[in-house]
């Protein structure tokens, strides 16, 4: 049996692990900021479905997210695929959108259609990332489902309100 040999990580390469990490955390953090007032006037005054999770869950759940989507960033970006590193950038201002159009612009419904673009998007991402490097898109797995699940609330906050 032939073994395959993944390239392994070297101290060189962690200037672009860390990047890769910043860059997908920013996407997170700083929507968040623009928008916390409207998450602490607006979010909390809506009518939310039995399975909103508690307030406290999403910034774990999110900085973890977006940790697992640098790693892959980073595994797929020191191979240089183009195509596979285009569509990550698509969804990762894809997925600081929803943030702005949901809570920024208190939009419900703008937000459930950007949630689905999102979430196609991550799903082309995640065969793009496959076809450079499979563990890359195995750490897009967890987010795939987080998004399929806010996709699923997003839908419930705009019918509910």
């Amino acid at each position: 049996m032939e073994t395959v040999r993944r390239p392994s990580i070297s101290w060189s390469d962690l200037p672009a692990l860390l990047v890769s990490i910043v860059v997908c955390q920013l996407a997170g953090i700083v929507p968040s900021i623009l928008t916390a007032n409207d998450v602490a006037t607006w979010y909390t005054t809506l009518q939310k479905p039995a399975f909103t999770p508690p307030s406290w869950v999403f910034g774990p759940v999110w900085t973890t997210l977006y940790l697992l989507m640098g790693i892959a960033l980073y595994l797929v970006w020191r191979r240089g695929s183009r195509v596979a590193l285009a569509l990550f950038g698509v969804q990762l201002v894809l997925n600081a959108a929803w943030t702005l159009v949901f809570f920024g612009m208190r939009w419900p419904a703008g937000g459930l259609a950007v949630i689905i673009v999102l979430l196609v998007t991550i799903g082309a991402t995640m065969v793009a990332f496959a076809r450079v490097d499979r563990r890359a898109a195995l750490l897009l797995v967890p987010y795939a489902l987080w998004v399929g699940f806010a996709t699923v609330l997003n839908y419930e906050l705009w019918r509910l309100n």
